[in-house]
């Protein structure tokens, strides 16, 4: 039987914030088909695989720096890992790097005929150019993508793909984003002195891509013509005031849900091609109404309209300015549906579950 090898560049569990990481925590922590976790020590293990730590020597040292071998301590970790007959799923995550260096090892050690490399990709267009990309996709077997729309991207930029495709959407802990009754929600916003407020959210890394800047010159024009709003803005901080804005700055994990949760619309006004979203599908899940760019992977999250607004043209002011007034003027507000499995850490999991089980029966 196959066994399967994760290379991550992080340590797994990972101390600081990460999608795909919390991802793989959540799956290495229930019913899981990885055998060996290639990583750096972290501050504690899991206990259902078996390690091989990268650690590096002096001599090391000066070879990746000299010979600028990057990825030298994981090459040397991962022929510790493998065995001349044996057969292996070798899974990377966004680390483009490795490939080379990997493909390398394995032909020259005659392993490759009996390894299948997976490359997870969390981005949306195409990383490398077309003719220059064609290696890359001659030394992987299968890219695992976010969303079909990337799938149909990718298909579209580059002449030649020689590998299989996927697809697996991102999973959160729906045990913890979950909607909450009305009385539970004005509890919540009791805590802020936001009883009678229409509460608007938006949560990200505070990078000019995530677009928080342009939504707050939108929210300063709104707020001019409604006063009983307000906008929490999770992630960030600024060194003046905005009337109607609290500034929540970085906000733990575990305390994330309530946010999300006492807020009635969730603003995600990104201004590159996401991967996927997560906060998005955190927001929805939590029961926000979601208002967001119509950009990379977004619209497939939002079933193109069908799980809430899409600003088709999210560069211009005024789109957001009208989509925000719509919310506001409107007496009631659909109640959308959103299926407990869909884009949770279960469907996740069974959907990794699933490509494993392929990958293992091809050989």
């Amino acid at each position: 039987m196959a066994q399967v090898i994760l290379v991550s560049q992080f340590p797994l569990p990972y101390s600081k914030t990460g999608s795909w990481t919390t991802m793989y925590y959540n799956y290495l922590s229930s019913n899981h088909q990885i055998d060996y976790v290639i990583c750096h020590a972290p501050d504690k293990v899991i206990n259902t695989v078996k390690y091989q730590f990268v650690s590096e020597t002096i001599i090391d040292k000066v070879k990746r720096k000299i010979f600028k071998k990057t990825y030298l301590g994981y090459l040397k970790a991962f022929k510790k890992v493998i065995k001349k007959d044996g057969k292996y799923i070798i899974q990377i995550v966004d680390n483009f790097g490795i490939i080379k260096p990997l493909q390398k090892i394995l032909i020259e050690n005659g392993w490759r005929e009996n390894c299948q490399v997976q490359f997870f990709y969390h981005g949306y267009p195409p990383y490398l150019a077309n003719f220059y990309g064609r290696w890359f996709f001659e030394s992987i077997d299968e890219m695992i993508l976010l969303t079909h729309d990337s799938y149909k991207v990718h298909k579209d930029t580059y002449t030649i793909l020689p590998c299989k495709f996927s697809v697996l959407h991102n999973g959160i802990d729906t045990d913890q984003f979950h909607k909450i009754s009305s009385e539970e929600k004005l509890i919540f916003k009791n805590q802020l002195d936001l009883k009678d407020k229409k509460v608007f959210i938006w949560c990200s890394k505070d990078h000019p891509k995530k677009g928080l800047d342009f939504i707050l010159e939108v929210w300063k024009k709104i707020h001019v013509q409604n006063k009983n709003i307000a906008l929490l803005v999770v992630g960030a901080t600024r060194n003046h005031e905005i009337e109607g804005v609290h500034f929540l700055g970085k906000i733990p994990n575990n305390e994330l849900p309530k946010y999300y949760q006492m807020a009635d619309c969730y603003l995600f006004p990104t201004l590159c091609h996401e991967g996927f979203g997560m906060s998005l599908i955190e927001a929805l899940h939590s029961g926000c109404y979601c208002i967001a760019s119509a950009i990379g992977g977004v619209p497939e999250v939002l079933q193109y309209g069908a799980l809430g607004r899409l600003i088709e043209n999210p560069h211009f002011q005024q789109e957001w300015e009208d989509a925000i007034f719509e919310f506001l003027n409107k007496e009631e507000i659909k109640d959308i549906v959103i299926p407990d499995n869909l884009y949770s850490a279960q469907s996740w999991n069974s959907g990794m579950n699933k490509i494993i089980e392929n990958a293992k029966n091809r050989f």
